[in-house]
């Protein structure tokens, strides 16, 4: 994915080549589904204390350009039956 945020990296062996953060086992999806769920960006990074506050932005611009890229599929970013179950 051209011109991503250097924070988002994608890897083939690493969580089914999904577009993470900074390499960990994160993805962005992960990210934007605690910011759907209500999670402030203070409560996330609390709970996820290896996460940086640049990493929102990177997830922000990740969203942005996936859907300024190609509308049809925007629908398809947050496939809810493909992401990571939260934590309890």
């Amino acid at each position: 994915m051209a011109g991503l945020n250097p924070r988002v990296t994608v890897e083939p062996g690493k969580m089914g080549g999904k577009p993470c953060i900074r390499g960990l086992r994160f993805t962005v999806y992960d990210l934007a589904s605690y910011l759907a769920s209500g999670m402030t960006e203070e409560e996330i990074l609390k709970d996820f204390p290896y996460l940086e506050k640049e990493d929102f932005q990177a997830v922000y611009e990740f969203f942005a350009s996936s859907a300024q890229s190609d509308p049809a599929a925007n629908g398809q970013l947050l496939n809810w039956e493909n992401r990571a179950p939260s934590p309890v």
